[in-house]
């Protein structure tokens, strides 16, 4: 079964960092054409420098809620490095994560993966109190795949090409396989969780030997494994996405328990993300 990584972050010592400009990356590029996402990060920008960090941390969720990963990073980096009224080491992991995903390269410097993230409620910016209450949203934008792909690195989309190949051996609909990675690990092949889910696809030992991988960070066997665990979810759960991205985190005998998506709040937003990387309808 696989694991998604889990996220968290913080500390003030670094706060003057935070007023730094929005990066030149090729993401922060494709968004030079939203004006509104531009202004509410300068904005927002204008808001953290006073010192009112609750309208700066509003503001950058206006500018993700349009896609823009520099609102994720400019949101994980504040809860990252940010005073106790607004730290949250395990939420800011969750914007980071969400920024590298979306192509942002600096956010990798303030994720911390020794302490995982925290679930990810509906709304950016509600009820943040000391790391309580909900924080992230996704994009309202549908999510590109073929235009993120293209701005990762060789490796990344060798094993993209590997993870279509695999798919297509296997019956599995290339996009769902697809988005379990992206979610999973980000394409990356040494990922480890906290719950020590390895590899690309994030398999749990239990996982690896059911499947036949006895080297998990060897991409080949490593998505031979997930993908093969992914084709036998789709037999189980009649193709229905939600169930099998549900159960390839949480475990298949626990969506039979519950009939569906579990009431873990982890489970919960990894279907959500699974399914927006796969461009389908949130559940």
């Amino acid at each position: 079964m696989g694991k998604i990584s889990e996220n968290g972050l913080f500390l003030l010592l670094f706060l003057s960092s935070l007023l730094a400009g929005i990066p030149q990356t090729a993401q922060g590029r494709d968004f030079r054409q939203a004006p509104r996402a531009m202004t509410a990060l300068r904005q927002g920008q204008a808001a953290q420098h006073s010192g009112n960090l609750q309208k700066a941390i509003a503001l950058y969720c206006v500018a993700a809620s349009t896609g823009n990963p520099e609102g994720y990073f400019r949101i994980g980096r504040l809860l990252a490095t940010g005073p106790a009224s607004v730290r949250s080491a395990k939420m800011a992991n969750s914007y980071l994560a969400m920024a590298m995903r979306l192509g942002n390269q600096q956010a990798s410097r303030y994720y911390n993966p020794r302490i995982g993230n925290a679930p990810m409620g509906d709304q950016c910016g509600v009820g943040m109190r000391g790391g309580q209450g909900s924080y992230f949203a996704l994009p309202s934008t549908p999510f590109n795949v073929e235009a993120y792909l293209a701005r990762q690195s060789p490796g990344k989309q060798k094993l993209a090409t590997m993870l279509r190949h695999a798919a297509k051996r296997h019956q599995v609909d290339v996009r769902l396989v697809l988005a379990i990675a992206i979610a999973e690990s980000n394409l990356e092949s040494r990922a480890v969780s906290a719950k020590n889910a390895q590899g690309v696809m994030q398999l749990i030992p239990e996982t690896q030997q059911r499947f036949g991988v006895t080297q998990p960070f060897d991409p080949a066997q490593n998505i031979k494994g997930g993908v093969s665990y992914l084709k036998w979810l789709d037999r189980r759960f009649d193709g229905d996405w939600v169930r099998i991205s549900a159960a390839y985190n949480a475990g298949e005998k626990a969506v039979e328990r519950y009939g569906g998506i579990p009431p873990y709040d982890e489970t919960r937003e990894y279907v959500k993300r699974v399914l927006y990387f796969a461009g389908h309808k949130q559940p």
